[in-house]
């Protein structure tokens, strides 16, 4: 009896230190997707079934942002956590250095014993400095890349769609004894840059929103874009794109329809990585986020595109979806604001990986968990600093009140502030008003010290 006891002892503690499973993840990174781009946003017209579900099952941030509203830069601060003056990329032909790639999430889970693998559009850096060797499966391309590709047997097949079969193809090769990160980022909704048809959507779903009319918002009035000074006015690559998409009202439907439809065809795949989860068995163990890249202008103020502080190009969708967590965070929303450099610390928590100091995001779970909910961010730096002759750099600060933004420009009048709670269309800029001087001030100094201590 004594040594059956002994043995049952023994069992019990063994099981009791048995390693606790480490979770799947699968991120997913949509280009140009702005923060009501989604039904759970509360957008009426648009379908995103898998989308909503992910929300309705997990977490939604309701003010989430990316500090610099531009594809390279804003990739570049996802991999590192960090600001832009951190990590030092500004544009599209620079790649991270050895010593800080191995500080990226993909690599401090790779030595932490994870399968790693990127599907899609890379983003960071020209495509010959592409780090493909150090991942497990890597099927990724340089540029904007294309939206049509031919099959090995002659067939056509839309860009969104070969990349969900490369993400169900990663799912089939991974099992439930080893744990892998999967990056999944899509080029859609962004236009082919260069076609004049510009959104390029599978042709399956060209019949989705063929009877509805898309309302035009009311910034896209002339009026807003008449308002902005002359320096912001002169060649501005935002209004030339504007021109494009949207300068007539069926210009207007047929770029939104476009834009939405490319945003479906994401939807659909979503779904399909969903099922080839629950088929493999992996389902109830992966945590899936997912996040917008930056923002996209459908006309508001007049323009087209990202780049600037206006909501429509810093506020994307961001979703958490954990399914270990048994209900206790379905549906749950959070107000506080959640930034694109917040994921790779969130990513790196959940794997129980230390993360590096030199991130500067933070880990989202600490809100999720309710750990920090008094202790979070109130505001951020906003930077733009990608040098283009037709984009105007900029930088400031982001709260929850208001928004300071000044243009690094020789101009009087180069700078903004928004009052978002008397003003949150974003159309009446009080920098110049004697009422508002003091904040002005006060938001300039945030500005200065946010710069500094993201060096």
């Amino acid at each position: 009896m004594r040594k059956f006891f002994l043995w049952f002892v023994v069992v019990i503690l063994a099981l009791s230190c048995k390693p606790e499973r480490k979770p799947n993840i699968i991120f997913l990174l949509t280009d140009d997707q702005r923060w009501d781009a989604l039904g759970y946003a509360g957008n009426d017209i648009i379908e995103t079934p898998n989308m909503d579900r992910l929300a309705s099952e997990g977490v939604y941030f309701n003010h989430a942002y990316v500090t610099t509203p531009i594809c390279a830069v804003s990739r570049a601060g996802i991999l590192s956590g960090q600001y832009a003056r951190r990590h030092g990329i500004h544009g599209f032909s620079t790649h991270f250095s050895d010593s800080a790639y191995a500080d990226t999430y993909p690599m401090l889970l790779k030595a932490a014993g994870y399968k790693i693998g990127f599907i899609g559009k890379y983003g960071v850096g020209k495509e010959e400095d592409f780090p493909w060797k150090k991942y497990d499966y890597w099927k990724c391309f340089g540029g904007q890349g294309r939206y049509w590709h031919q099959r090995d047997d002659g067939s056509w097949v839309h860009l969104t769609e070969l990349m969900g079969d490369r993400a169900v193809d990663f799912i089939d090769q991974m099992s439930a004894d080893t744990a892998f990160c999967l990056s999944v980022s899509f080029k859609a909704p962004h236009v082919q840059d260069g076609d004049p048809r510009q959104f390029l959507y599978d042709s399956a779903y060209a019949g989705l929103y063929e009877n509805v009319t898309i309302p035009i918002p009311q910034t896209a009035d002339s009026v807003y874009w008449e308002a902005f000074p002359a320096f912001f006015k002169n060649n501005n690559e935002a209004r030339r794109r504007w021109a494009m998409r949207f300068a007539t009202p069926e210009m207007y439907q047929q770029s939104v329809k476009g834009y939405y439809r490319l945003i479906y065809g994401i939807d659909v795949v979503i779904g399909r990585i969903r099922k080839a989860l629950d088929d493999k068995g992996l389902g109830d163990n992966t945590v899936i986020i997912l996040l917008g890249d930056n923002g996209f202008y459908l006309s508001e103020h007049g323009m087209a595109g990202k780049w600037y502080a206006h909501k429509e190009s810093v506020m994307v969708p961001l979703i958490y979806y954990d399914p270990r967590n048994e209900g206790k965070i379905h549906g749950m929303r959070r107000d506080e604001i959640a930034l694109n450099i917040d994921i790779a610390p969130t990513i790196l928590d959940l794997a129980g990986v230390a993360v590096p100091e030199s991130v500067q995001g933070r880990s989202l779970l600490k809100l999720i968990n309710e750990k920090e909910r008094n202790d979070w961010r109130q505001g951020f730096l906003f930077e733009h600093l990608f040098k283009y002759k037709t984009i105007p750099m900029s930088e400031g600060v982001i709260g929850q009140r208001y928004k300071y933004v000044r243009f690094l420009v020789d101009d009087p009048q180069n700078e903004w502030l928004f009052d978002l709670e008397k003003d949150p269309d974003e159309v009446i800029n009080f920098a110049d008003s004697a009422s508002y001087e003091a904040v002005k001030d006060s938001l300039i100094r945030v500005t200065n010290e946010m710069i500094e201590s993201a060096k």
